[in-house]
């Protein structure tokens, strides 16, 4: 079977597409682009705006125009919330937000019935080996309440050992969120928060490092409430040392963190791990504390200025990026300037920065108040016009300095990749992808470092 797949939304989405990906070329598929004439397609979908949901119904569409003749298969976020939705796009298979393995193995007994029912006059046991016929005893996948999973449900790792060619590996140790924000939808897709044991977390960091990737991110939905739900007394830091400790020669990059977790004790720790980059992304959506405590978020600007103080005290160079929110319900124009004013005195190497999307099922979309659209737009603007701004003097900060890069491709006649403080890098001189090297930096073009390899 030749199959494609297309990922929309955050980095465990696309932990879970390679591993959809794996289970299937393991069993003597074939990765292909869309449009190579497919057999079958998997959409990952997303749905934790109004706008990833349309993005993800469109993807559907796309699909269903460029391989006319494959199986559709849907899963992620949006088809677990909107079930009825995707079944009126006539997808051919559809999963949730879990179950991965069941949904691949669906995938393949639907394809293998379909060629079975295609060559009525020859033996079916030439479409179908012993142990692809074992695949018909596997549940289908359904979409379920996902409130109600308690067990984290463990997927291969690692992609390079059949062939991607990929240096970066991710490497997801939790799934699920407790806190129920007011505009997110997270926790009704993807249930309560739910950890790969400990031990299994440090067998799958020594299988990434075994199979040759340079650099390991740690991810999940909320990573910072990591061993909540475990029968000990383990956490996130603790998740931390011991990847370190199983892959001593691979760096380690942290996903995305609440600010509340970084208290001086666990920077303190964090400074401690000799592989970790120095780059710290936060999950800020508001410099405002009315704005914050709209929202639910569990934390203020206080804390999110001394957090930044600490890592750039411990971590010399650091980059530190961060999310934002703006037009969330209620806020005015007071609130906003104060937001514009703190993230310019925090100095982020980088944002991402997104206009409030009204979401169905979230107690922000019931919220008075509710800003304009042209209102949110204009202040995502204006917004991305100060990060921007930091984001281009952080660069210029870096010319004269030497980075650790690794390298992920070769691109007209150069080296790139990314630093430790996760900026691109674009490099003269010898090397190979997926090496570690030392580069000079010696100017910033276009948002990306330009230097020599020593």
């Amino acid at each position: 079977m030749k199959f494609c797949t297309t990922t929309l939304g955050c980095k465990v989405n696309q932990v879970e597409t390679e591993a959809v990906e794996s289970l299937l070329i393991s069993n003597g598929h074939e990765l292909k682009k869309a449009g190579e004439g497919c057999d079958a397609c998997v959409i990952n979908t997303c749905a934790v705006t109004a706008e990833s949901v349309r993005k993800s119904r469109q993807a559907v569409r796309r699909m269903r125009k460029l391989e006319p003749n494959a199986l559709i298969a849907v899963c992620g976020c949006l088809s677990e919330l909107e079930e009825d939705d995707i079944k009126a796009l006539n997808a051919d298979i559809i999963g949730g937000s879990g179950d991965r393995i069941a949904f691949a193995l669906e995938l393949e007994k639907k394809h293998y019935e379909r060629v079975s029912s295609s060559i009525v006059s020859q033996d079916k046991s030439k479409a179908r080996s012993d142990e692809n016929k074992a695949m018909d005893s596997k549940k289908a996948p359904k979409t379920s309440d996902p409130t109600k999973r308690a067990v984290f449900e463990e997927l291969p790792v690692g992609t390079m050992h059949m062939g991607s060619g990929r240096t970066r590996a991710f490497l997801k140790i939790e799934d699920g969120c407790d806190n129920y924000c007011a505009y997110c939808i997270i926790p009704y897709a993807r249930g309560a928060v739910r950890s790969l044991p400990i031990e299994r977390v440090t067998e799958q960091s020594k299988q990434l490092q075994e199979q040759g990737f340079k650099e390991i991110v740690i991810t999940g939905i909320e990573i910072s409430s990591y061993g909540k739900d475990l029968d000990s007394d383990v956490t996130i830091i603790d998740a931390i040392r011991e990847i370190s400790i199983a892959a001593p020669e691979t760096r380690l990059r942290l996903g995305s963190l609440g600010p509340s977790v970084f208290t001086d004790k666990f920077c303190k720790a964090l400074s401690k791990i000799p592989n970790l980059c120095n780059h710290f992304h936060l999950s800020l959506q508001s410099g405002n504390d009315e704005t914050l405590n709209r929202m639910g978020r569990k934390y203020d600007t206080e804390t999110v200025m001394r957090t930044i103080s600490n890592l750039r005290d411990l971590f010399s160079n650091c980059g530190i990026t961060a999310d934002l929110i703006v037009g969330f319900p209620g806020e005015t124009d007071e609130e906003f300037n104060r937001t514009i004013e703190f993230i310019q005195k925090a100095n982020f190497s980088g944002m991402h920065i997104f206009p409030f999307s009204k979401r169905a099922r979230t107690r922000a979309a019931d919220m008075p108040n509710q800003i304009a659209k042209t209102v949110s737009r204009a202040r995502a603007c204006t917004a991305r016009e100060v990060a921007d701004a930091m984001g281009t003097a952080f660069l210029s900060s870096q010319i004269g300095k030497t980075l650790k890069v690794l390298i992920e491709r070769e691109e007209q006649g150069c080296w790139v990749g990314h630093s430790e403080n996760y900026l691109e890098v674009s490099a003269k001189g010898e090397t190979e992808k997926n090496e570690l090297i030392d580069v000079y930096i010696s100017k910033q073009e276009n948002g990306r470092l330009i230097g020599e390899i020593l």
